[in-house]
């Protein structure tokens, strides 16, 4: 089996990509969208990817990865055909900047450890962006809105800790989340329901604060925890089916008595 795909492997893909957008008998749904309407398409492949990893998946990640590398030929086809670049451009803009940023495996940098390679990527991250020309000189300016929210966050937080607006420790950005604590309830208590969505993104964002500083991936350990719940909620599930009745029969205190339960359960396996 090869490491990596051949090139006829690669102009094959974009043959077919291009005979999907070909106005001479192509795909009329294909042949409908722009950058805008596939962008969505291309994030949901992404997740598909990290659920496959997250599973352990394997078969299903060679799946993924196909998907989204599809979505990529086709940002890149519909690029090329406004005359803006194409897939080699595409190649060899990320070719260009895996060499640049890694000057310690192509040039003579002498950085050792894997600190020490995060700590010079971001500093050649942060000369890029100084080098552009025409950009704005904003530290956050270049963070994508488009992003998920908490990721962005963790993002917009790590560039302006570049510049020392940051909290010194965990212990008070918890000390923050406790204040944003009480400014919520405050604003449940007011019935401005604008208020109290501006404190609940104040509390959010906060918590994000926390897990950069504790060196957790907040999307992580959502994720975790969403997955934790759908776990018990199964066994909620299984446990009242196996009395012969249905969720709607059972009461919140049956619920809540099989949700412990197999919190127990889970306990006893750590």
């Amino acid at each position: 089996m090869s490491d990596s795909p051949s090139p006829g492997d690669i102009q094959r893909l974009l043959t077919i990509m291009r005979r999907l957008r070909n106005p001479d008998g192509g795909c009329p749904w294909d042949l409908e969208q722009n950058f805008a309407t596939i962008a969505p398409y291309t994030i949901e492949e992404a997740y598909e990817v990290a659920s496959s990893i997250e599973a352990g998946d394997f078969a299903s990640l060679k799946d993924e990865l196909g998907d989204l590398l599809l979505q990529v030929v086709f940002h890149a086809e519909m690029a090329g055909e406004r005359g803006l670049f194409n897939f080699a451009d595409v190649v060899a803009a990320i070719c260009e900047k895996m060499i640049r940023r890694h000057p310690h495996v192509f040039g003579e940098s002498g950085v050792q450890s894997a600190a020490g390679v995060t700590r010079a990527w971001d500093e050649i991250k942060r000369q890029e962006r100084a080098a552009k020309s025409g950009a704005s000189h904003g530290l956050l300016d270049d963070v994508p809105a488009a992003l998920p929210a908490l990721i962005r966050a963790i993002k917009l937080q790590n560039r302006a800790a570049e510049v020392g607006f940051d909290w010194p420790s965990a212990v008070t950005v918890t000390d923050k989340i406790a204040e944003e604590s009480r400014e919520l309830a405050e604003a449940k208590d007011s019935g401005d329901q604008a208020k109290l969505a501006e404190e609940f993104g104040d509390m959010l964002f906060a918590m994000a604060n926390l897990a950069r500083h504790l060196k957790l991936d907040p999307e992580d350990a959502l994720r975790g925890a969403n997955a934790k719940f759908v776990r018990r909620f199964r066994a909620i599930e299984a446990g009242i089916e196996a009395q012969g009745r249905t969720m709607q029969e059972a009461s919140l205190d049956e619920m809540e008595a099989l949700w412990q339960e197999a919190k127990r359960g889970e306990r006893k396996k750590e």
